[in-house]
């Protein structure tokens, strides 16, 4: 229990953290509702040639825009985070400090990536997704369930968004700048989650491809729980698809964090 809340009181230290920067979140939600904007009149005029395009109709497609301005920033899927902050602790060496806490390092950037997750659900996720539906006519469910089930979507998304950003991360330990590696996390998730174009769109073989791929899990099977297309067994399914991706990528981290802590080299001094 004295570790479940510790682990919960840093949660809660990241949350507090990001909502201090008050200004910052209010640009962000301006970006993110500008941005919506510019995505929904371009579905408009892609939908009102393809009225079923990717298996969905106008009003869900323009769901499908919202619903991805509002887990832009929570699900990092145009990267951040700790991601950052992490490098300069393998840089400067602040990192060894780290290892020597009675708490897992994986586990300690995790609970505070999912506080961090929280205050921009709430902060930069309510509001685009309100003024997206004032906007426009979106096919937002009334139940519930649907609901509660796309909140648990949601957090098993940032779990895997989380264990990604963790991999490429880790490999500032063995990097003198490992910011190319997260301008490259970054275009992956944005190209891959369906943050651009939902994953349906995509043709052939390589449309199968990318919807089994893990940046899959972080925006478009919570959008499909919002929208209704998962249901039943294919609800149960794309929950387990998430926390597939999650034990195999936390595993993986766990494996390369092990690798990586056996030599620590101190970058710099």
């Amino acid at each position: 229990m004295r570790i479940l809340r510790l682990y919960f009181a840093v949660a809660l230290s990241g949350f507090r953290r990001y909502a201090t920067y008050r200004v910052a979140t209010a640009a962000g939600v301006f970006t993110n509702t500008v941005f919506g904007f510019i995505l929904a009149f371009t579905f408009i005029a892609l939908w009102h040639e393809r009225p079923h395009l990717g298996g969905y109709d106008q009003s869900q497609a323009l769901t499908f825009v919202w619903t991805g301005q509002a887990l832009l920033a929570a699900a990092a899927l145009m990267g951040g985070g700790f991601q950052e902050e992490f490098h300069e602790r393998i840089r400067n060496g602040d990192v060894a400090i780290d290892l020597y806490r009675p708490v897992d390092l994986q586990l300690w950037w995790l609970a505070s990536d999912l506080g961090r997750a929280a205050f921009h659900l709430l902060g930069r996720g309510v509001a685009p997704l309100t003024v997206g539906a004032l906007a426009f006519d979106l096919a937002l469910p009334g139940s519930p369930a649907v609901w509660l089930l796309f909140l648990v979507s949601v957090w098993a998304g940032v779990v895997v968004s989380f264990a990604l950003r963790y991999l490429f991360a880790l490999c500032g330990f063995w990097l003198l700048d490992a910011s190319g590696l997260a301008a490259l996390s970054s275009l992956l998730s944005v190209f891959f989650s369906g943050m651009l174009l939902p994953l349906t769109l995509f043709p052939g073989a390589l449309g199968e491809a990318v919807r089994w791929l893990p940046w899959a899990a972080t925006l478009q099977v919570p959008a499909d729980m919002l929208l209704g297309v998962r249901h039943g067994g294919s609800a149960v399914s794309g929950l387990a698809f998430q926390a597939g991706w999650a034990l195999a990528l936390l595993g993986a981290g766990r494996l390369l964090q092990s690798a990586a802590t056996r030599k620590v080299v101190v970058q710099g001094g």
